[in-house]
């Protein structure tokens, strides 16, 4: 009897710490979302976004504001969301932070040097619209901040900087020549290139992981109208993001293709590491146009599939080098709305 009794209690306390791990491990998880599991929140309150890997994919880098920070400053953390330090200057907006090779250095990009403060935002009677902030530059820093040191000198826009898993090139927009294009340069930035040159607003970049080709999202205004309101914006240093679909192209510019034909806002694009797929955040199936979701797609733009079904926003996704791990932007399990923090799961294939 006692024997039965012992055997019963164990298997209860089986199922309760079972059904209690089961809980934790999916504390973040939404119903549906059967490539992620593990899922940690890294980052807990504030705006927190465009979190990327350090090469040897022990730390993130991104941008955030909270408490009294105004507006983004860039700072890095353990890849468990330990150790989280500032390494922009304070000063102005920054954003767009990458781990450059070795990683003891970063890029981002900032506005200080045009006023400590931050900038003003865009015009509201516009719509909802993105400031692409002429006094925006591209700096490099060493890793801890110090020895900040300024890549790009040319007027207008520079900014949306990723690195190259080769670790030769940065990729970036620039509106030097008075439309967002997507521009190549070494490391120190010497040999900026321009590599796209159709209207409309080309960014977001992102190598593959062999260095050969760009991912990126832009827009491609072909009715009168739509040129008309592109242009109006452009001038003013504005893009309206509301219709924004994904392309790939060779790494010097060459064979373009466009992957997204949604009509919807598209962005945030970001290789598999098998190169067959594309993670990136979209709208398409919202119906408001307001919920942004993960999506996976082939290259050729077949195979749609939807990864996340948090009802708020979840964008920014990054795969570790070997697939076994996705990092992501999200609104989800946030302490007051508004919130954005920075989560990381296990990946199921």
């Amino acid at each position: 009897m006692k024997r039965i009794i012992l055997i019963t209690i164990l298997i209860a306390s089986f199922s309760i710490f079972g059904f209690l791990h089961f809980t934790l491990d999916d504390k973040y998880k939404v119903e549906g979302e059967k490539h992620l599991k593990n899922i940690k929140m890294l980052t807990d309150g504030g705006e927190n976004a465009e979190a990327y890997l350090s090469f040897d994919e022990k730390k993130l880098i991104f941008q955030a504001s909270y408490g009294d920070i105004k507006c983004d400053q860039i700072f890095t953390m353990n890849i468990d969301g330990t150790d989280k330090k500032m390494v922009s200057t304070g000063n102005g907006k920054t954003t767009c932070s990458y781990f450059l090779p070795g990683d003891q250095r970063i890029i981002y990009s900032s506005t200080h040097l045009a006023d400590d403060d931050c900038p003003p935002p865009p015009d509201s009677s516009k719509g909802y619209v993105w400031k692409l902030y002429e006094s925006f530059d591209i700096f490099s820093a060493n890793s801890d901040g110090s020895d900040v040191k300024r890549l790009t000198f040319t007027d207008g826009y520079d900014a949306e900087a990723t690195v190259s898993v080769k670790g030769d090139k940065i990729v970036f927009t620039s509106m030097r020549d008075g439309d967002p294009e997507i521009y190549v340069m070494d490391l120190d930035g010497m040999n900026q290139t321009r590599l796209t040159f159709e209207q409309g607003y080309d960014g977001g970049p992102f190598f593959s992981q062999d260095g050969s080709k760009i991912v990126f999202r832009t827009s491609r205004p072909k009715i009168e109208k739509e040129l008309a309101d592109y242009n109006d914006l452009v001038e003013n240093g504005l893009l309206r993001p509301s219709a924004l679909e994904i392309y790939v192209m060779d790494a010097d510019g060459k064979n373009m293709k466009q992957v997204t034909n949604f009509g919807k806002a598209s962005f945030g694009p970001f290789f598999h590491p098998n190169m067959e797929k594309i993670i990136f955040a979209s709208n398409v199936n919202s119906e408001t146009g307001r919920n942004f979701d993960l999506y996976l797609i082939n290259v050729d733009g077949t195979g749609l599939e939807q990864i996340t079904f948090n009802k708020t926003f979840d964008g920014f996704p990054m795969f570790t080098r070997d697939g076994k791990h996705l990092v992501f932007a999200s609104n989800r399990s946030n302490r007051k709305k508004g919130d954005t923090n920075i989560f990381i799961a296990d990946w199921i294939d």
